[in-house]
């Protein structure tokens, strides 16, 4: 292999590293504040809300990611709803990982003590205004961690992508080994790329763990 395939190499993974970036970015969105929604809706004690955000729920999550792509790309189309391969990759993944953010959202904030929310109440503190100050504070470092694992698993899925001609890394590979071969070299590099999209993202969660058990840990000692 020459200089010139390498580099040619190089500028295809490029670009579907940043098609990656994208969807990541844009799909993380979607499911951050769909996850926050259903998790509203989850604890609301209107029943029929907190069973269709448990169905949504149990929906999303019992069901293949892949085939939920495949839905909204093949299906959708023969019900006269025709999506780009981006808005399909960034609504399907979005879906998808906010059925998961939800659960943690919902952990979290059921973490917080009932007897503050208890005393909002007593104190007939709106309840927009209590979860803004009081509640959602207390909640976002339990919920911060399994997030941050989240968006790593959600950068990851990504290469499902490829399955719906989306050029992101793992389809740029693919088509790369489709025209020049090397097939052990182009999975290596496409393989470390993913290593390092996904290390610094690892690294911030797990430094932040590491900060919140220890101010925990001084907080408990006093």
């Amino acid at each position: 292999m020459d200089t010139e395939q390498l580099e040619f190499i190089a500028r295809q993974l490029l670009k579907g590293i940043g098609v990656t970036l994208q969807i990541t970015l844009l799909a993380a969105l979607l499911a951050l504040a769909l996850a926050f929604i259903v998790a509203l809706l989850r604890l609301s004690p209107f029943r029929p809300l907190s069973v269709g955000a448990r169905v949504y729920i149990e929906f999303f999550r019992g069901t293949s990611a892949l085939v939920q792509l495949f839905y909204l790309f093949f299906i959708l189309p023969l019900l006269g709803i025709t999506l780009s391969p981006m808005t399909t990759a960034v609504i399907g993944l979005g879906l998808n990982f906010s059925s998961f953010g939800a659960e943690i959202v919902r952990s979290a904030l059921v973490n917080v003590g009932q007897g503050q929310r208890d005393a909002l109440r007593a104190l007939d503190f709106p309840a927009a205004a209590g979860l803004r100050r009081i509640i959602l504070p207390q909640a976002l470092p339990f919920m911060l961690p399994p997030l941050g694992s989240l968006l790593v698993e959600l950068l990851k899925s990504t290469s499902l992508v490829s399955m719906i001609t989306l050029s992101d890394l793992t389809f740029s590979g693919s088509t790369l080994i489709t025209s020049l071969g090397h097939q052990t070299l182009i999975w290596s590099f496409v393989l470390v790329c993913y290593f390092f999209l996904s290390w610094p993202l690892v690294w911030l969660v797990r430094r932040y763990e590491r900060r919140h058990t220890r101010h925990r840990g001084s907080r408990g000692a006093r």
